[in-house]
């Protein structure tokens, strides 16, 4: 009777250091170890797959007219999405099991330029076939910037591949953005020969499309057909802080679902815009070519609140995949 209660005994604390032996069947630990790295994607995309796969969800129907000819299922593959909406990389540094440093990072530049041909307005012979009409050149030049740094640190409790996180961080932003545009006909108001603003002189809304459109086309503040020549953004700068607590269950080694939720201080500031345009006009006694420079509205605002209102670095919520390698 004795030996059966021994090996009971035994049996039984086998079984509990078996469960807090948190390693795979191939003996590769579950949880991050010191020293290890880790990004974090958005899991939403393959929890919709998933879930799409297993309910049938994303089916079409196909129809010819008003006649259904086939349903079929379709699914479609996941995304590897950003975090929060602010697109910063984000990622962490095991300093050991229970503390990581975390940060993410954004920094981006744009320099783009596009270059439309239009009509040399200031020419009035038409030309004779088989010659060619003669071109000139508008063009288009973007710039903007983007920066966005946050660093933090975060304590984790829990000795199964449920794991509770909470800690701190604070982060800075700044983004700013100006379009030039240089037309090749200049603004005439000659009797001979008037040179006006032209629909042939718009761009269209995006830099890697064709077409005319009236991105750059609008009115002065008397009314009058008009073009602009620059337009500047208000930079806009913002700071905050923010604690978060939230959870990570390790669904296989060293990956993890989880989530979390943030409170937070938040500063941010957004100066005038400026735009610069010309158009012809009267001036009372005649027409003239003249230029105009408009100032937008500023902006500061201060915020204390969760992160769903204050989303300046936080994923608000957001369910996330981690990797740690």
């Amino acid at each position: 009777m004795k030996k059966i209660i021994l090996v009971g005994i035994l049996f039984h604390s086998a079984n509990i250091i078996i469960a807090q032996d948190l390693t795979s069947k191939k003996g590769f630990p579950i949880l991050p170890e010191a020293g290890d790295w880790a990004i974090g994607i958005d899991a939403n995309p393959f929890l919709n797959y998933a879930g799409n796969f297993f309910g049938k969800g994303g089916s079409t129907t196909i129809t010819t007219g008003t006649v259904q000819t086939a349903s079929h299922f379709t699914n479609q593959a996941p995304t590897w999405n950003f975090i929060a909406n602010n697109f910063n990389i984000s990622g962490k540094k095991m300093i050991d099991a229970k503390t990581a440093y975390r940060a993410s990072v954004r920094f981006g530049l744009n320099n783009v330029t596009k270059k439309n041909q239009v009509t040399d307005r200031a020419i009035t012979t038409a030309p004779v076939y088989p010659a060619v009409p003669f071109k000139i050149e508008n063009t288009w030049k973007q710039t903007y910037t983007n920066i966005g740094l946050s660093v933090g640190m975060e304590k984790r409790q829990g000795k199964t591949r449920l794991q509770g996180i909470y800690g701190a961080e604070a982060g800075i932003g700044f983004s700013s953005g100006t379009n030039v545009y240089k037309y090749g006909n200049q603004l005439s108001t000659s009797t001979s020969n008037p040179v006006g603003v032209s629909t042939e002189d718009g761009f269209d809304a995006d830099l890697n499309t064709t077409g005319i459109q009236t991105l750059n086309l609008t009115k002065d503040t008397y009314n009058n057909d008009a073009r602009i020549l620059k337009e500047r953004s208000g930079v806009n700068f913002e700071i905050g802080v923010r604690a978060f607590v939230g959870a990570e269950y390790f669904v296989a080694p060293k990956i993890s679902l989880g989530g979390e939720f943030g409170w937070g201080i938040g500063l941010s500031h957004t100066g005038k815009s400026k735009t610069t345009l010309e158009s012809i006009g009267n001036n009372g006694s005649e027409l003239v070519v003249g230029k105009q420079e408009l100032s937008g509205d500023k902006s500061t605002r201060f915020l204390i609140d969760t992160e769903n209102q204050n989303s300046m670095f936080g994923p608000t919520g957001r369910i996330r995949v981690n990797f740690y390698f």
